[in-house]
């Protein structure tokens, strides 16, 4: 875990993750079962990633293989993709008359850097971006389209390069909304 992070506030989602990966090493025998207690309080407890690192500091990481090119294609169709999924090197998207979102707060990254390549025609796209992630959309041609980005160029998480061709459609990248309990 890079020191950029240590900072930065966790979500129950990442909690639930390390807890798991807890889980993993007592049925892998790598933690006793006191340890294992030990360890998942202080992860409960925990509010930033910093708070984290000492209780897993010691297990081997999860090494994700992440695929190296995915194409998604959506014809008049709306298509989401959300919650806990591999995200690959590079990602395709064509879309002709449809919606396509693609949350990426829960998704697991085997790569630093992440190409989004768009081929959108009379359509929308919508791509929601973890905490700490930083996105690029210089590269994408226009064409009576609009494309929105609130990103802050914060650094330390990944790194989104999003090129390609949008005609009559509109392109957001942001990150989740919150409000009290409620995310979106």
């Amino acid at each position: 875990m890079s020191t950029d992070h240590r900072g930065m506030r966790i979500s129950d989602a990442e909690r639930e993750r390390v807890v798991a990966q807890l889980n993993t090493a007592v049925s892998e025998g790598r933690l006793t079962l006191a340890e294992f207690e030990e360890r998942v309080d202080g992860v409960l407890r925990s509010r930033t990633y910093g708070d984290i690192e000492p209780y897993v500091m010691d297990l081997p990481v999860e090494q994700v293989k992440a695929p190296e090119a995915v194409e998604i294609r959506n014809r008049s169709s709306s298509l989401k993709r959300q919650g806990r999924w591999t995200v690959p090197r590079r990602l395709t998207i064509t879309t002709q008359s449809g919606s396509v979102k693609l949350d990426f707060t829960e998704a697991i990254f085997g790569t630093p850097v992440v190409d989004i390549e768009l081929d959108a025609t009379s359509s929308s796209v919508e791509l929601v971006l973890p905490a700490g992630a930083v996105a690029d959309v210089d590269s994408i041609d226009t064409h009576a389209s609009t494309v929105r980005s609130r990103i802050e160029p914060s650094g330390g998480g990944v790194h989104f390069r999003i090129s390609g061709e949008v005609s009559s459609s509109s392109v957001k990248v942001r990150y989740q909304r919150r409000f009290w309990r409620w995310r979106w």
